[in-house]
């Protein structure tokens, strides 16, 4: 699927550990994080979001299998895709050096304004929710 915009995509990754992996396109790359839970349209509902390495643009099409003894060996599969807008008047990389992004989600399944938030002096764990409209 071909999108207009900044991609956002979440793989549902079914790993030796299964989890769902966001990916939101910034500076020509797919930030992401792994979120062990599925994404939640609850504002009540917070999950944790843990940082992981950038993907290269063209893997927010990839679904399939990756093989034993690969990095994240285990079928993947898009769980949601669409495009996103920064809510904040900064941009993008200044908002997650910050440790806070705001966006609003135009997928198939995840609609509306989600947050990630870093937790206090861990950057590598956030947190990943839907904010209140």
């Amino acid at each position: 699927m071909t999108l207009k915009g900044l991609m956002y995509v979440i793989h549902r990754h079914l790993s030796r550990h299964p989890h769902f992996d966001l990916r939101l396109e910034v500076d020509g790359v797919l930030k992401s994080w792994a979120v062990p839970k599925e994404p939640s349209t609850d504002p009540k509902v917070k999950r944790l979001a843990v940082r992981v390495e950038d993907h290269a643009l063209e893997y927010g099409e990839f679904e399939g299998f990756i093989p034993e003894g690969e990095y994240g060996a285990g079928e993947v599969q898009i769980w949601d895709q669409g495009t996103y807008e920064n809510l904040q008047p900064q941009s993008m990389a200044d908002c997650l050096r910050k440790g806070r992004v705001e966006v609003r989600l135009w997928g198939e399944k995840l609609q509306g304004p989600f947050a990630l938030i870093c937790l206090k002096g861990q950057e590598k764990n956030w947190l990943f929710f839907k904010m209140k409209a």
